[in-house]
């Protein structure tokens, strides 16, 4: 089985980066480049030699190398995730198998704010689904609903539940942490490396969805909209507005 060393570095510049053998102008590009591999197979498929052995120089820069790569690496395939996700397998010598994300081991680590909002709106997408669900259910018409902001009827897939100003998503986190005293230092993940987003202590995600089923104003909108509207500045719900029930 190929291997080769690892080496990640940046310049104050151009900000390159060496995967392995690999040099790459830039994070993006070694993005670009994995999620180009990723694309190149059917689920189910295996790499083959040369992609296996590019993805595989990634395992050194994960924080659990050695638990990753246990009984030894023999093959990578593609498998299906939620949603018709794609993610790399590791398939282990001793027929043990996960998933390992190389966005996640090529960008920066999160801070512990960032990684606390995530699991967050981890912990109420159900929430979210359920609110454009019901509108669907109400306002659909061929399986099209109107844009609450441009009246254009789109499909499903063109729309995004949105966070109306100035209780955006990110807002209403901190407003949440900085109320309840949160240190998201201390707060404890569960999941695998691709879901690695859940909040161990069901009292704090019970009481983050409560919180945000009181500050949330949602709207249906277009996915590409831009909605920094300045009447979006009011606080107060308004009766286009879709609550969480």
């Amino acid at each position: 089985m190929p291997t080769h060393s690892l080496q990640l570095y940046e310049s104050s510049m151009s900000h390159p980066i060496q995967i392995g053998l690999m040099a790459f102008s830039s994070k993006k590009e070694a993005l670009s480049h994995y999620k180009t591999i990723l694309n190149s197979y059917n689920f189910g498929e295996y790499l083959t030699d040369g992609d296996f052995s590019k993805v595989l120089a990634l395992l050194p820069l994960h924080p659990r190398a050695e638990e990753k790569i246990g009984a030894g690496v023999k093959a990578i395939r593609i498998a299906k995730l939620k949603f018709n996700t794609r993610s790399f397998e590791l398939v282990r010598n001793d027929g043990t198998c996960e998933c390992f994300s190389y966005t996640k081991r090529i960008n920066s680590p999160e801070s512990s704010l960032v990684r606390f909002r995530k699991s967050c709106r981890h912990g109420v997408q159900e929430d979210l689904r359920r609110v454009k669900q019901a509108y669907f259910d109400k306002h659909s018409k061929k399986g099209k609903v109107k844009c609450q902001e441009t009246g254009e009827l789109l499909k499903w897939e063109e729309l995004n539940i949105d966070h109306r100003q100035p209780n955006t998503f990110s807002v209403i986190v901190e407003r949440f942490i900085e109320l309840h005293g949160i240190d998201v230092d201390a707060v404890k993940y569960e999941g695998t490396d691709i879901f690695e987003s859940k909040i161990v202590d069901e009292n704090l995600n019970e009481r983050f969805r409560q919180y945000h089923k009181e500050k949330a104003n949602l709207r249906l909108v277009k996915k590409d909209l831009n909605i920094g509207r300045s009447y979006q500045a009011r606080s107060a719900r308004q009766r286009k507005d879709l609550s969480i029930e």
